[in-house]
C-alpha cells in the first residue's frame, strides 16, 4: 500500500461505511423535491437520514473538508454543493484554501503545460 498523501482523506471502505448516511442524503438531492425539503428544514432532513453530529456540523458549516473527513464522497458532496449553486471548482478552491479565481488560474496553467 502506498504512503498516504499528507492532508488527504482516503475514501476507502471504512470511510464509505462511516459516510453512508451522509452520502445517501446527498444522493437524495438528485430530486428537486428533496432539495426543497432540505432547504425548508435542514435539521429535520439531516435527522431523517440519521446523520451523526460530526456530519451535521459539517453540513451546517458548508465545509467540504469536514464533510470528507466525516465520510463524504466528493461525487455525492457535489449534489449538496449544487443546492447552493457551487460547482466542483468552488469545492476545489475550498479544499486548497484558494479563491475560486486562483484555483481556476492554477488549473488553466497546468492545462497549458
Amino acid at each position: 500500500m502506498d504512503a498516504p498523501i499528507p492532508g488527504t482523506t482516503l475514501f476507502d471502505g471504512d470511510q464509505a461505511r462511516k459516510g453512508y448516511a451522509l452520502n445517501k442524503m446527498c444522493f437524495s438531492f438528485n430530486e428537486e423535491a428533496n432539495r426543497r425539503a432540505f432547504l425548508a428544514d435542514e435539521e429535520a432532513y439531516m435527522r431523517r437520514f440519521g446523520l451523526n453530529e460530526q456530519q451535521a456540523a459539517a453540513i451546517r458549516a458548508r465545509n467540504v473538508l469536514q464533510l470528507i473527513e466525516a465520510g463524504g464522497n466528493a461525487y455525492y458532496l457535489a449534489k449538496f454543493a449544487g443546492i447552493f449553486k457551487l460547482d466542483m471548482q468552488d469545492i476545489g478552491a475550498q479544499q486548497t484554501g484558494m479563491t475560486k479565481e486562483a484555483f481556476q488560474a492554477m488549473l488553466n496553467a497546468a492545462a497549458l503545460q
